[in-house]
This record gives structure tokens, C-alpha cells and sequence, in this order.
């Protein structure tokens, strides 16, 4: 697999799990969403959706190649298992988005330290992991 396919990979499943978050949001009854937090951190203008998807395919694409590294030295490393370690290990930081976010307490943007919004950014990593292995088999 090459390196572009790698970062192409990650960018689509960060697409597909933008996508997804009506669902969990419906699921879970929570608000929480990483294409306002990305988006509305970047501007808070109309075009706050179309730049946290933006930003989020970027992140997904710099994923999807630590991935193509990783699995080159570990070849059966989990992209799943992976993605709930990024989660995991950068969930805490949800404390300073909760104080200085500019866009804190606005549409998608609820206090992010609460067993919801863990559970959301659980679901989606898995999704993000999912759909990562199933693109760059």
C-alpha cells in the first residue's frame, strides 16, 4: 500500500465519521461534534461545517499514514485498536476545549468532559478504525 493511498484512507473514514454523527447524536442524545469543534475553532462564520470537514479529513489523512508506518514495522496492528488509543491517550485534553474553546456551549459544542461525549468519540474512533482497515487492505 502506498503512502496516498494511506492518507487518502484516513481522510475518507474522517469524511465518513463527520457523516455519522447525526446518528450518534440522536443515539446518545448528546450534542457533541468534532466537525463544530475543528470547524467553529478555525471560524465562526457560515462556512464553520465545510472547514471542520476540512480539518478533519487532514487530521484523518495524517492518521491514515502513522498507520501505513506503523503497520509496516507491526504489520497485524489493529487500525480500530489504534484509533481507541489516540482517543484514549487525547480525551483529557477535552478539559481545555470545556475552558477556552472560543465556541464553547454552542451548537455541537457542549462540555466535552461527560460520559456522552467519551461515549460518542468511542463510537466514532471504532468507526474511523473500521473503516481505515477496510480501505487500506
Amino acid at each position: 500500500m502506498s503512502r496516498a493511498r494511506a492518507a487518502a484512507a484516513g481522510a475518507a473514514a474522517a469524511t465518513v465519521w463527520g457523516l455519522a454523527e447525526p446518528l450518534d447524536k440522536r443515539a446518545l442524545r448528546y450534542d457533541y461534534s468534532d466537525i463544530a469543534l475543528l470547524g467553529k475553532f478555525v471560524t465562526r462564520g457560515p462556512n464553520w461545517r465545510l472547514a471542520g470537514f476540512g480539518v478533519h479529513a487532514v487530521n484523518g489523512a495524517v492518521f491514515g499514514l502513522a498507520y501505513h508506518e506503523l503497520r509496516r514495522r507491526r504489520p497485524h496492528t489493529s487500525p480500530v485498536a489504534l484509533a481507541l488509543l489516540e482517543h484514549v491517550a487525547l480525551y483529557p485534553l477535552s478539559a481545555l476545549v470545556d475552558r477556552h474553546h472560543p465556541a464553547r456551549g454552542s451548537e455541537g459544542l457542549p462540555r466535552l468532559i461527560h460520559p456522552r461525549a467519551f461515549a460518542q468519540a468511542s463510537v466514532r474512533h471504532v468507526l474511523f478504525g473500521w473503516v481505515l482497515g477496510r480501505l487500506t487492505r
